[in-house]
């Protein structure tokens, strides 16, 4: 196993050209606390360990199984998703700060027991700075084994100590944050009567179109897996499949979108050609860059900040750590709906797009607990 740490991942901080590095320092991410880069050609694990601020506690979020285009492309990524883990856990009142890891390559080719097991090992390493869970690309079944060899685990199977699948929250949040969001604009919480279209129907989304056709809303679905489209028609035949992203962005009548599948939905492309008045998804880091969360507010649609409503997740796998309770945890998931409220009347009172309150929020929290 190699083990290679890097500590205050500022551009600043160390002047190397080309590589890894080079991207990771250069990152407008920076200023984490460490970066572990982790190895072990054995099991063919190839990882990246991003702790961004442990203001409020030890780093907590999940572990994310995917091919990479490139190495920098990894590193970037467990940056942004690390930094995105520490304004989530503050606004979901977690004593928690943020932290991730990418494990490089695809799942369905390389997970193996023995990685699984190595990247355990790589996690241990930190003593407890970081805890991990799932994300995309890795499962309870998937906790259960790195548990074996890292005891700051959570995702883990109610058989093995842990609450299990963190989707069934995570979807519930995102449903209250659409509830809050609906009430902002149209002064109703109920999406009956609303076309919602969902982006990803994979871990999350399956059950977010759950909650939303029980509240009678209209759902549009679209996947990059035809298999988990076929799963959720053949659940629910009411509902509609369109072919892409890019055609659900642009349906007729469409008045919600929620990306549920990787990062970056909301660019320069996707934000002119939306017809929905609001965007609320399970994906991380939907704003592909500084800005875009302007865009929207010129155009007059209503963001409801990704890490404030996908947080339901990250509530029930903290909650393990304590001894799981899933009415506990679904009372705390159903607050989202009032700090995403909180929000936007932060937003309207400063003048700012949502984005910019909520990450002003964390902010605040996190600078408290700096000062305690």
């Amino acid at each position: 196993m190699g083990v290679t740490t890097v500590t205050d991942v500022r551009p600043s901080a160390v002047s190397v050209d080309g590589g890894v590095l080079h991207t990771l320092f250069r990152s407008e991410q920076g200023g984490h606390e460490q970066v572990v880069l982790c190895q072990d050609r054995a099991s063919g694990l190839k990882a990246v360990i991003a702790v961004h601020n442990t203001a409020l506690g030890p780093a907590l979020g999940g572990t994310r199984f995917h091919a990479y285009a490139s190495e920098e492309e990894a590193v970037l990524d467990a940056l942004n998703l690390s930094r995105g883990m520490s304004y989530k856990n503050a606004l979901a009142g977690l004593d928690h700060g943020g932290g991730k890891a990418v494990i490089i390559g695809d799942p369905d080719v390389i997970k193996t027991e023995e990685l699984l097991l190595a990247y355990g090992r790589a996690v241990a390493s930190l003593g407890g700075r970081y805890v991990t869970a799932c994300d995309v690309g890795t499962y309870v079944a998937d906790m259960d084994i790195v548990a074996r060899t890292n005891k700051w685990t959570t995702g883990r199977s109610p058989e093995n100590g842990g609450a299990g699948d963190s989707s069934v929250l995570t979807a519930f949040g995102v449903f209250q944050g659409m509830r809050a969001s609906a009430q902002h604009l149209w002064g109703d919480p109920t999406l009956r009567g609303r076309k919602v279209g969902v982006a990803g129907v994979g871990k999350v989304g399956h059950h977010l179109v759950g909650h939303l056709l029980q509240d009678g809303a209209d759902v549009v679905v679209t996947d990059v897996r035809t298999e988990s489209v076929d799963r959720i028609r053949r659940a629910h035949p009411q509902v509609t499949a369109v072919a892409d992203t890019d055609a659900l962005i642009r349906t007729e009548g469409l008045e919600i979108y929620a990306p549920c599948a990787l990062g970056g939905a909301l660019n320069d492309a996707s934000v002119p050609a939306l017809t929905a008045k609001v965007v609320c998804g399970a994906a991380n880091n939907q704003l592909a860059h500084p800005g875009v969360e302007k865009d929207l507010s010129d155009r007059g649609i209503l963001y409801a900040p990704d890490y404030v409503v996908n947080a339901g997740g990250v509530i029930q796998v903290a909650d393990e750590l304590h001894g799981f309770d899933f009415d506990r945890c679904r009372d705390k998931a159903a607050k989202i709906f009032d700090t995403t409220l909180a929000i936007f009347a932060r937003a309207k009172s400063d003048g700012i797009p949502p984005a910019a309150a909520a990450d002003r929020l964390a902010e605040q929290r996190m600078a408290e607990a700096r000062r305690a």
